[in-house]
């Protein structure tokens, strides 16, 4: 055992160079060479959790046949390296140091941590260095590239490198292909790079690069794309840009840019794809924009471009995505745009385009046609009236929704055979719903929500079967909801609530098994609610509100709705109605009066005593029967109720005796005796854990459990998060997993968990306590002058945002925003907390999910709703929405009136549209906000909230336009 050891220790001395080689007969097995001892070496320095590297044999004479490893076939050398996707973690060792003929080295996409060793670089014969989508960190110093001479390719993307990029990148001389991005990369953009005259692609976006794009771009005359979106540069495009006359691809999105387009991106010939979105540019879009020609993806969205766009643009033939939203765009789009014959996509939402629909755009292969919000008028008549085949064929998506479209929705809209999206929402379209939508069979999404349409929705609808939601909501429409929607099976949202419909809910939608959200309120709809219906599992939602349905509720899901959903109703009956239904009693004993006294009773009383007597015992026997169940009942409940507080107190008893150590000093089996663990101290709770079961200390209570305030011993306080979710919280050992995870989670917005305590039967999570009330508390409980400036709101939104955008960038999803989940600390500054708690559930069923927080009605994103569609950021992004609205407004996401239900957003986007958005800003602050922030801010809060998650920007976007709207004056507080 011992020889076995030495032989090791001196491995690891030849492979890191301490002792000399020693090429003789020794302990060591002769026939390991430098490259199988260097890849031993490697291997033991990492975890390979599914044995891929299981080939390598320290034994082997050469490692050319192990997994991932190519050689030279002369030298017989490792040449190559390609260990990609296998989950590999730990960190890299000096084993790869050895492999001095290595040319490529390629360890993306697994979970490597530490930092980097120059001497990686510095391999003599090294070409290509792919490190991307690992979890490597750290400052790289000075000199770290300072003999990189012989590298061809640096890939270190999506990693959480920091610090400046180094100069001495300067030195690599011979790079072509260079990637840092989604990093933390900060500072200045090095000069030094625009020397690599051989770069032909250059990515360093999403980091946190600053100042201005250095000028001398124009030595990367070979550059053929440059990416460095999503960073914090500033200042103008340089002309130089101009001088790499082979660039095909430029993103420089989501900046802070400014100026206007500079002229010299003409003598950019083989340009193809143009992202300045997301800046600061003004003005015109230039006139030169048209001599572009080899265009084919251009994106100026989220700019301050204004006026009319130019006819040049229709020279733009190879143009096949056009994206101009958010800007402030006016007149209508030029007829000469018919001559961009390649065009497939064109995005001018939220601009202020006016006159007709152009007829020009159903002549061309357009895939998408989006120009919500904006005042285009009109009628749909006129403008499909002209269409060609092309477009009945191509057309995919099309949104026309908040415009001043009139007339009537033509039949020949059935003609677009492949559309999956239409929304024509909030127009002024009247008329019948076309019979021929049933031909509409890729139809996913309809919507014609908010506009004045009438007649009743034709039974033909049933025939587009891959409908998954149907909005109708706030029309005129009369007549049956109809039974043939039971054929669009995959349908999971229903809106038809605001208008005249009558009869009954059809028994054919209990057959739509993928039901989700449905909205029937304030109708004419009678008769029962079909039993059925209680047999859907993936119902969140149910809105049978002002109606005139009478009898019982189906039970299941509809136990536990609002009673909001189903009130005004004066003849429904169930516990969610808040009125008993009338029972079926047994038939009363009737005796015969004319009958006599049993014989053998030797009764001469009157029949009719008789007849009293008996009734009187029945009645008694009854009376006893149910006193007796109640007193059992009693009795049973007490009994439980001293066992739970029993238990609890165990329990509490357990944390008390605990140290903070990761396990407790108890060597006791006792299924009570607890775990806790403190990330960061020792604290003792042997004066706090009384708090656990004081109602007086309890701070409030949410989907997931109960929050308490507990005092240590050194009087500070912390508050203590008793999850209620016992029966669905995950093993012991993942439990632990989640919760470290969210532990190593720091943040100035956000809550800080300091340990957790564990037991079968409790669970505790210990914050941070945040003293100063959450941000529902601030916006809706405060009284009197006590309320927050606008600066403070602003301030807050922002706070928000930066603590989401992290959240996101260490793929955390919260999943449960709403304002009693925001808490502000003394100094006015939001911390976010309760996120990720949805990963202590065994699994995220939004079913279970959203049972959990059905609290946040108002802040879920609609796709919650559809199974198909996958949860992301994204979610988030729209509760974040949300809560920019309600804090601008002082209102509630959803407020329920005594006729109506009003929806925050809709509210909001109605009043923008009638150029009222001003007086939804909260009262209190009236005359006290500057309109120039307050007015973006709520625009930024509708996109967030759009229906569409591709539409909603990403978290870091968000910051990056908050940090644009803030003005000058930012600093100064305004008065109370």
């Amino acid at each position: 055992m011992m020889k076995q050891v030495s032989e090791y220790i001196l491995l690891f001395l030849l492979i890191v160079g301490l002792v000399p080689i020693i090429k003789s007969s020794s302990s060591l097995n002769s026939s390991l060479n430098d490259d199988v001892l260097g890849l031993i070496v490697f291997k033991a320095d990492i975890k390979d959790p599914n044995g891929k590297l299981s080939s390598w044999n320290e034994d082997d004479n050469d490692s050319c046949k192990w997994y991932g490893v190519k050689c030279n076939p002369r030298s017989n050398r490792v040449s190559e390296l390609n260990l990609d996707g296998l989950s590999l973690s730990g960190k890299l060792g000096r084993g790869l140091l050895q492999l001095q003929s290595l040319r490529k080295l390629s360890l993306s996409n697994n979970n490597l941590t530490g930092s980097l060793s120059s001497a990686l670089v510095r391999l003599t014969n090294l070409r290509i260095l792919d490190l991307s989508d690992n979890n490597f960190s750290g400052l790289m110093s000075s000199d770290f590239f300072r003999q990189c001479g012989p590298l061809r390719s640096i890939n270190l993307a999506n990693n959480k490198f920091s610090g400046e990029i180094p100069d001495s990148l300067s030195s690599c001389v011979g790079l072509t292909v260079l990637n840092l991005s989604a990093n933390q990369f900060s500072g200045s953009l090095p000069s030094g790079i625009w020397g690599l005259h051989g770069l032909r692609s250059l990515d360093l976006s999403s980091n946190l690069l600053m100042d201005e794009i250095p000028k001398g771009m124009d030595g990367l005359y070979n550059l053929r794309t440059i990416n460095l979106s999503r960073n914090r540069l500033t200042g103008p495009i340089p002309n130089e840009v101009g001088g790499c006359s082979l660039l095909k691809s430029i993103d420089f999105s989501g900046n802070s840019l400014s100026g206007s387009l500079p002229i010299t991106l003409l003598n950019l010939s083989f340009i193809g794809y143009l992202n300045v979105g997301e800046n600061s540019f003004v003005g015109r879009v230039p006139e030169w924009i048209g001599e572009m020609k080899g265009l084919e993806n251009l994106d100026l969205s989220a700019n301050n471009f204004s006026g009319v766009l130019p006819t040049s643009v229709g020279k733009l033939r190879s143009l096949k995505v056009f994206n101009m939203s958010m800007n402030a765009l006016s007149g209508s789009l030029p007829e000469s745009m018919a001559g961009c014959l390649s065009l497939q996509v064109i995005d001018f939402r939220l601009n202020m385009l006016t006159g007709d629909l152009p007829q020009w755009m159903f002549k061309v292969a357009l895939q998408e046609i989006l120009l919500s919000e904006n005042k285009i008028g009109g009628t749909l008549d006129d403008s499909l009236s002209t269409a060609e085949e092309v477009s009945y064929r191509s057309l995919e998506a099309l949104d026309l929704s908040r415009n001043v479209l009139t007339g009537a929705i033509p039949s020949s809209l059935g003609k677009f055979s492949n559309l999956e999206y239409l929304n024509l929402s909030q127009n002024t379209l009247t008329g019948p719903i076309p019979r021929n939508v049933g031909e509409l069979k890729a139809l996913n999404v309809l919507d014609l929500s908010h506009n004045r349409m009438n007649g009743s929705i034709p039974s033909e609808i049933g025939n587009a079967t891959s409908l998954q939601e149907l909005i109708l909501e706030k029309n005129f429409i009369e007549g049956i909801i109809p039974t043939s929607l039971e054929h669009c099976s995959s349908l999971s949202v229903l809106m038809l609530s605001h208008n005249s419909l009558e009869g009954p809910v059809p028994l054919a939608l209990s057959k739509l098994v993928h039901l989700q959200i449905v909205d029937l309120s304030v109708n004419d709809l009678s008769g029962t609610m079909p039993k059925q219906l209680a047999n859907l599992q993936h119902l969140r939602s149910f809105n049978i509100s002002h109606n005139n349905l009478q009898g019982e509720l189906p039970g299941g899901f509809f136990n536990t709705i609002s009673p909001s959903s189903v009130s005004d109703n004066p003849s429904l009956c169930g516990s969610a109605a808040k009125r008993s239904c009338a029972t079926v009693l047994p038939k009363p004993i009737v005796l015969n009066p004319n009958s006599t006294a049993d014989a053998s009773s030797g009764s001469s009383l009157p029949p009719t005593f008789v007849h009293k007597k008996n009734l009187l015992s029945i009645s008694s026997l009854i009376a006893i029967g149910a006193a007796a169940v109640i007193v059992i009942g009693v009795i049973a409940i007490t009994v439980l109720n001293l066992r739970v507080r029993a238990s609890a107190s165990r329990s509490a008893a357990a944390l008390a005796l605990s140290n903070g150590d990761d396990f407790s000093n108890s060597p006791s089996t006792d299924a009570n005796s607890g775990k806790l663990v403190i990330f960061s101290g020792e604290p003792d709770f042997s004066t706090g854990t009384h708090a656990l079961l004081n109602k007086d200390c309890e701070l409030g209570r949410g989907g997931f459990g109960a929050v308490y305030q507990t005092v240590l011993q050194n009087g500070r306080s912390v508050a203590i998060k008793k999850l209620t979710v016992s029966s669905l919280v995950k093993s012991q050992e993942d439990f632990e997993r989640e919760v470290k995870k969210l532990g190593k989670i720091r943040h100035s917005n956000l809550v800080t968990l300091e340990g957790y305590y564990w037991t079968p039967s409790l669970q505790l999570l210990i914050y941070e306590f945040v003293s100063g009330g959450t941000l529902h508390k601030h916006l809706h409980e405060g009284g009197g002058g006590n309320f927050l400036s606008w600066n403070d709101r602003f301030n807050i939104i922002v706070g928000m945002a930066k603590g989401l955008s992290h959240l996101h960038q260490l793929n955390v999803i919260h999943y449960n925003l709403k304002s009693s989940n925001i808490l502000i600390d003394g100094l006015g500054e939001p911390k976010v907390g309760d996120f990720g708690l949805a990963r202590l559930l065994p699994m995220l069923d939004r079913y279970i999910l959203s049972s959990k927080i059905q609290s946040a009605l108002g802040y879920m994103a609609p796709e919650f709703a559809c199974r198909t569609v996958k949860i992301t950021e994204k979610c988030d992004v729209y509760g974040f929405g949300v809560l920019v609205l309600e804090v601008v407004t002082g209102r509630r996401p959803v407020e329920y009136m005594e006729d109506d239900v009003v929806v925050l957003c809709d509210m909001v986007r109605g009043a923008l549209e009638e150029g009222k958005v001003e007086e939804c800003v909260d009262e209190r602050l009236q005359g006290r906000f500057p309109a120039e922030e307050a007015i973006p801010v709520m625009k930024l809060g509708l996109i967030c909230t759009s229906q569409v998650p591709s539409n909603r920007p990403d978290m870091r976007e968000v910051v990056n336009i908050l940090e644009l709207i803030r003005c000058p004056s930012e600093g100064q507080e305004e008065s109370a």
